[in-house]
């Protein structure tokens, strides 16, 4: 698309659209939740399938948002995207003006790649990883006493961290020949510390990632592992492995026993399927279910490009996203997953989420009109409904819900219990709290009454797989991306994470003595450390 990037309130829809939100859909009204209803708003997918019948929509809502969608020119963004264009800029200021081609990682398996550059280098990383977990499971690479190495340490943060670290939770079943990772994030001693304490260093990988090489808090933990590897006797170089960005502090053959690269085209919120989260999972899984994983999210990026509203998850459960968001005002979105496997996904679905859309300036360098970027938080079920679903049900505050079901469970270990196994009851529970929050209850004691008219969705599969999990991934990052482009911000990049990185930097020269008395990092550390 050449030229200005439309705005969502410079669309014809969106004015529509405003004034369909001002009488939508009464999901607790007398026949406003109808079996016909559940059956017509079901959007089949790939691995997923969306159900919808909770939203507080109608068939003119949808076909407006439809609308909406075509006049921002969302699914030709998300085709440029792909292609390679640069998409990381802001009009007349300066930005980083990069491409963003996290989908190149897994455009693997097609003949005609939408963009055939950065796909190739994915392949041919794919080949080096290949090589080197071929190399560690016949025994070529092994530790100082000939012995396997069963454990790797991953050390980030951010990006580097949420979305590898949530990944690793959801597959650790599928976890090959007792292999076991663990991750060191924050820069708190303490999270390093715990987790040296219950490793085998000699059997231990370290892997450090890190595009730019230099981010304080992941150099910092890589020291602390590095000294604890020295004080056991053993040699780093022969620990530790590096991600990182070609020609980077980090990029050092004689500090590390194999380097794999990621690049300025891939945002570390979205470098999941990148080496990032390919090397961790590819030693925990093997490379065979990695390629599962890279499939089932090159699966979904396909079917994201189609422009009917109804048959693309992706893009159905960005335009409910926004119409919840920008036209009913609700400015939280719980995801709930019923599965204790993706117990960390809402975490990487936090920083994905609100790191790419939680702008208030658009691309053409304007103040954003509308409200978008919606908070975003959750647990798993069904622990949180003996937490938060209180308020959800009774508070006043309307939270948006995007649950996340499957049909059966992971490991295979379940028994009846009370005529019911434990995996029925989680999808029975799931199912109820779905229609509970939609048609509410009446009660002539108002503290017992439930209001419903709650809006929320199912994503719901067969089973929680590499392959599933990596078709979830992609249709967040998909849903992401949409909602970026219908409120014309920047999705890929993080001005306001840097504010705090610079102001900790003042902070710790005056630590070190080495600031005026009289200036305001001084006073904070004053007060704080009296």
């Amino acid at each position: 698309m050449e030229g200005k990037w439309k705005s969502i309130d410079e669309c014809d829809a969106f004015v529509a659209l405003e004034e369909l939100a001002k009488n939508p859909f009464d999901l607790s009204a007398e026949n406003g939740l109808t079996p016909e209803r559940m059956k017509k708003y079901i959007c089949k997918g790939t691995e997923f399938d969306l159900l919808y019948c909770c939203q507080r929509v109608t068939e003119q809502v949808i076909d407006t948002l439809q609308l909406l969608a075509d006049q921002c020119k969302v699914l030709e963004q998300f085709e440029e995207m792909r292609s390679g264009r640069v998409m990381n800029r802001i009009e007349n200021f300066p930005s980083e003006e990069r491409q963003v081609l996290h989908t190149s990682c897994r455009d693997i398996f097609s003949d005609t790649p939408a963009c055939e550059t950065a796909s190739l280098q994915s392949k041919n990383d794919l080949a080096q990883l290949k090589k080197f977990l071929n190399e560690l499971d016949e025994g070529d690479i092994c530790n100082e006493f000939g012995q396997a190495f069963t454990t790797l340490i991953h050390v980030g943060i951010g990006g580097s961290d949420l979305g590898p670290r949530s990944v690793y939770e959801a597959l650790r079943p599928y976890s090959q020949n007792n292999r076991e990772v663990f991750f060191i994030s924050n820069v708190d001693p303490d999270d390093s510390a715990a987790i040296l304490e219950r490793v085998d260093l000699s059997k231990t990988l370290v892997l450090v990632v890190s595009k730019s090489g230099t981010t304080l808090e992941t150099l910092s933990n890589e020291t602390l592992v590095r000294t604890a590897l020295k004080d056991a006797g053993l040699d780093p170089a022969l620990h530790c492995l590096a991600v990182t960005g070609k020609t980077s502090p980090m990029d050092n053959p004689k500090r590390y026993l194999r380097t794999f690269y990621m690049y300025d085209y891939i945002g570390g919120r979205f470098s999941s399927t990148s080496m990032v989260g390919a090397v961790m999972l590819g030693f925990a899984i093997g490379y065979e279910q990695l390629v599962e994983f890279l499939q089932g999210a090159a699966e979904i990026d396909e079917v994201a490009i189609k422009k009917d509203l109804r048959a693309n998850p992706a893009l159905l459960l960005a335009m409910l996203g926004v119409w919840n968001r920008t036209f009913l005002g609700m400015n939280n979105v719980a995801v709930l997953p019923y599965s204790q496997g993706l117990h960390r996904f809402p975490a990487h679905l936090q920083q994905c989420d609100m790191e790419s859309n939680g702008k208030s300036i658009k691309r053409d360098s304007e103040a954003v009109a509308v409200k978008s970027g919606p908070i975003v938080w959750g647990e798993p079920g069904t622990n949180g409904q003996h937490a938060f679903y209180q308020l959800l049900h009774q508070g006043t505050e309307d939270v948006a819900v995007e649950f996340i079901g499957f049909r059966e469970s992971q490991r295979k270990k379940d028994i009846k219990i009370k005529g019911s196994s434990s995996q029925q009851k989680l999808l029975a529970n799931l199912l109820a709290q779905s229609m509970a929050l939609a048609v509410g209850k009446n009660d002539v004691n108002p503290n017992k009454r439930f209001p419903g008219n709650k809006v929320n969705s199912i994503l719901i599969a067969d089973k929680l797989t590499p392959k599933s999990m990596g078709a979830l991934l992609a249709l967040y990052e998909a849903k992401i991306v949409f909602q970026g482009f219908c409120w014309n911000v920047n999705s890929f990049d993080q001005e306001g994470v840097q504010l705090g990185k610079i102001l900790a930097g003042e902070i710790l020269l005056a630590m070190k003595g080495k600031k005026s008395d009289r200036s305001l990092a001084q006073a904070f550390l004053d007060v704080a450390c009296v």
